[in-house]
């Protein structure tokens, strides 16, 4: 039987001490010490997975590494910070050797990628439950910041949101009648198992984007994010909404509950000057990525009032669509 600091070493110590060292003391103390690079300010998120919440208990452990370390780089990319190194807390019912192996291979398989080094943690016995802590660094005049939309601002996503969401579905059998042939129910179990944090992007972005953030619990809630935060209203051509071809073979009520309202995407949804259109596309050819504009940004009359930040949904033609959608609540979640 595997004790806590045997499971420890062997599966995350051994191989953290592996990669290059940017913490200035790592594991091994009481604390980790890091600093970012001068002219800098330090990024700092966390995300908590639970099991029956966020994953399902029969995901392969792998992707679960996957997953766990990529839903926080998603936050640093959203930021348009470079990772520098995470901590790693998590509860285990029982120590599997298995399990621990699949889970630390998908996990430093994707910090290896982004040079993202495990600087700490913690771990316990208790129902699986998985707590990460990301740092990077980003310049002050490049943080992308919630707060600084403004009205004119172009509406812009990156990837086809929706996938992640149409994943879930197919796997708790929501949808009988809606045929979906295997590939596209491989497409949507990849997409809801493996994000792919938009790291690259984040950084293209930075001195371009204004306002930005990662959509984790769907595109109308989050974005609502955005304005809350700017004291702005939006306008989305529903149209414009770029989708995969899986996605685009699902009736059109579900295209749009999967792509508005779906979470576990994490791609990135962010505002820019009208001035800046030919430089968002370049930033997303340099990093490799697909970026639509779906929308403006409007004034409001809302700073210093209780009165929630609208979003106009229309059609190409521009005419008005009656759509009731809102986020992932995880408090008030199926």
């Amino acid at each position: 039987m595997l004790s806590e600091f045997s499971l420890i070493d062997r599966y995350f110590a051994r191989r953290a001490r592996t990669n290059t060292r940017r913490a200035v003391l790592g594991i091994g103390d009481d604390c980790a010490l890091i600093a970012p690079a001068a002219g800098e300010m330090l990024a700092v998120s966390t995300d908590m997975l639970v099991e029956g919440r966020h994953f399902l208990p029969d995901v392969a452990p792998r992707a679960l590494g996957h997953k766990a370390l990529a839903v926080n780089l998603s936050d640093l990319a959203a930021m348009g910070a470079a990772p520098l190194g995470f901590t790693l807390a998590f509860a285990l019912p029982k120590p599997r050797e298995d399990w621990l192996e699949a889970f630390s291979n998908g996990l430093f398989e994707l910090a290896d990628r982004y040079g993202c080094e495990l600087i700490g943690g913690d771990t316990t016995a208790g129902p699986l439950n998985l707590c990460i802590t990301v740092f990077g660094s980003v310049r002050q005049s490049h943080a992308l910041r919630r707060d600084a939309a403004q009205p004119g601002d172009d509406i812009w996503v990156s990837g086809t949101p929706g996938d992640a969401r149409a994943g879930l579905g197919v796997l708790r059998g929501e949808w009988p009648q809606v045929p979906i042939d295997r590939a596209d129910a491989a497409h949507f179990r990849h997409a809801l198992e493996h994000p792919e944090p938009r790291v690259a992007l984040g950084l293209a972005l930075g001195g371009i984007a204004r306002a930005a953030l990662d959509i984790s619990d769907g595109l109308a809630g989050d974005l609502r994010h955005i304005l809350e935060r700017s004291h702005v209203n939006a306008e989305i051509d529903v149209d414009a909404l770029p989708l995969s071809a899986a996605l685009a073979r699902l009736p059109r009520a579900l295209q749009l509950q999967c792509a508005l309202a779906g979470g576990d995407d994490y791609e990135l949804c962010f505002t820019a000057a009208q001035a800046q259109r030919e430089a968002v596309l370049a930033a997303a050819q340099q990093a490799g990525g697909r970026v639509t504009r779906i929308g403006t940004i409007t004034s409001s009359d809302m700073a210093g009032s209780p009165v929630a930040p609208a979003i106009t949904w229309r059609d190409a033609s521009g005419a008005p669509l009656n759509l009731t959608l809102q986020g992932f609540d995880h408090f008030h979640a199926d």
